[in-house]
């Protein structure tokens, strides 16, 4: 349930802060009468969002038992990338998202009503796409009933709350921070859903090893235990992993988590103090050559004179002889 809460959190208040973003700048731009297209927009995108969730929960109960595994673990990796790459991507660019916005809002302006509703559609729609994914794979792999539903519906309710208290300027947070969290968490979700998505498929036959198991500690911590069901509803925790699961889940989280966790930018300074101390090197045998240059032109300059000046104090001897 928490793991949900959290993925509706964070997706929902990516949704809301981009809303409130776009709002604001039509408020303050005058343009409160385009306000109804950016709803509109809004509308779509839920409804496709939960028609994408319910196609996906219902289409998949018609299937066999292989295929909803195969249709269940390929879903569970695609979730995870498009997750891995939301997290990356909003560290990235959540400094420059307002300005984005108000671009993309500008050129939708001149364009009209349709450009309008596309860019909330697009906007909020696919955050709605991602989220429905992710929960649904997340609820399958939980085996929990209603409560992961539960989770992400609060989540999602929380997310609109908070946009809607920082479009009133109510509240202050650390954005920031709060993504660094969220999407440091995220990834450890994440881990869980793959390896269960490669459980997924092992049990469907696409992949090996499904009797090679890791370890098994169901009698330390049963799977229908509160602390059992607690660890597999928030990390997907399977007491009796196959190798191959343990595998991914290890590849899969520590670079992810590494690299999320690096400053931004640190790969791109290093590089660029690399280069401005590889210019100054190779700069300096130039200055050398320069400066060498300069100070044996000076040095014939000064040779110069001295050999006019000789001459000058030769033809006056010459001269004071003939006369």
């Amino acid at each position: 349930m928490f793991s949900n809460f959290l993925i509706g959190l964070r997706e929902g208040l990516e949704a809301s802060l981009v809303v409130c973003i776009l709002i604001a700048y039509l408020v303050k731009t005058g343009n409160k009468n385009k306000l109804v297209p950016i709803w509109v927009g809004v509308g779509i995108a839920v409804v496709v969002s939960l028609a994408f969730g319910a196609g996906l929960e219902f289409g998949s109960q018609e299937m066999t038992f292989k295929a909803q595994e195969a249709l269940g673990g390929s879903l569970s990796i695609l979730s995870v990338g498009l997750v891995t790459w939301m997290v990356f991507w909003m560290r990235r660019t959540a400094r420059h998202l307002k300005k984005e916005l108000h671009g993309k809002l500008d050129a939708a302006l001149a364009m009209g009503t349709g450009a309008l509703v596309a860019t909330a559609l697009l906007a909020v729609g696919r955050e709605g796409l991602e989220t429905s994914l992710f929960v649904w794979r997340a609820v399958h792999a939980a085996d929990d009933g209603w409560h992961p539903m539960i989770g992400a519906f609060l989540g999602l309710a929380a997310a609109v709350v908070l946009g809607w208290l920082f479009y009133r300027g109510a509240l202050k947070i650390n954005l920031a921070k709060f993504f660094t969290w969220t999407g440091g968490m995220l990834v450890v979700v994440a881990a869980g859903v793959l390896a269960y998505g490669v459980h997924d498929l092992q049990e469907a036959e696409f992949l090996g090893g499904i009797h090679n198991q890791a370890f098994d500690i169901s009698a330390t911590i049963p799977p229908d235990s509160w602390y059992g069901t607690l660890l597999k509803g928030t990390f997907n925790f399977q007491p009796d992993p196959t190798v191959l699961q343990v595998t991914v889940w290890a590849l899969y989280l520590i670079p992810t988590l590494a690299l999320f966790l690096a400053p931004v930018g640190f790969g791109r300074s290093v590089g660029a103090t690399d280069q401005k101390a590889q210019k100054a090197t190779d700069e300096k045998p130039e200055a050398d050559s320069a400066g060498d240059g300069a100070r044996g032109s000076d040095s014939a300059e000064h040779d110069g004179e001295r050999v006019r000046d000789g001459a000058r104090r030769a033809g006056s001897r010459t001269g004071g002889d003939e006369v």
